[in-house]
């Protein structure tokens, strides 16, 4: 299906909703320049720190092709920017497949420590209405968040298909 956002005739709750969400990736963003700042990180070193935290609390750990993926960096920035982390100690690179080339990133114990204490400090707001807000309503706000994240990674997918199709026509 083929929409031009500029033209179609949105409904007010549906440019309200994705008003709402560009806010809340606004002031994600400026909550993880906080945690930049409270870890003594640069924001891309802290963006990348939060992605392979969230990742392994959620027992899907981040491979470097899947977080360069994430961050938007090329394969040799992410690495030169692990390499950053690891030596400050904030990650590890382990070997925990059958593939033994596979490698996985782990938060160490003292990364995720900081990131706690900072989400202690920082987030009593976010806490408090996630507490306040009904089963039911998270259900549904989780549902609908699913949905547009689907969305989102099917045109990323088609989008990446469509430039590696053209970076192979300009080769040849």
């Amino acid at each position: 299906m083929s929409v031009d956002p500029l033209t179609v005739d949105w409904s007010p709750e549906q440019t309200a909703a994705m008003q709402q969400l560009r806010d809340w990736a606004v002031s994600f963003a400026e909550l993880n320049q906080h945690l930049a700042a409270w870890m003594s990180l640069p924001n891309s070193d802290a963006n990348a720190l939060g992605h392979i935290i969230w990742a392994a609390e959620a027992d899907q750990p981040l491979t470097p092709a899947d977080l360069s993926r994430q961050i938007g960096m090329t394969s040799g920035a992410t690495t030169v920017l692990l390499n950053r982390l690891e030596t400050a100690g904030h990650v590890r690179r382990s070997r925990e497949h059958a593939d033994r080339r596979r490698v996985t990133l782990r938060p160490e114990p003292g990364a995720r420590e900081q990131a706690r204490a900072f989400l202690a400090a920082a987030g009593a707001e976010i806490a408090e209405v996630l507490q306040n807000t009904s089963a039911e309503e998270l259900r549904q706000a989780t549902a609908f968040v699913a949905r547009l994240t689907a969305a989102s990674a099917q045109a990323n997918k088609r989008l990446q298909h469509q430039a590696e199709a053209g970076r192979r026509s300009q080769r040849h």
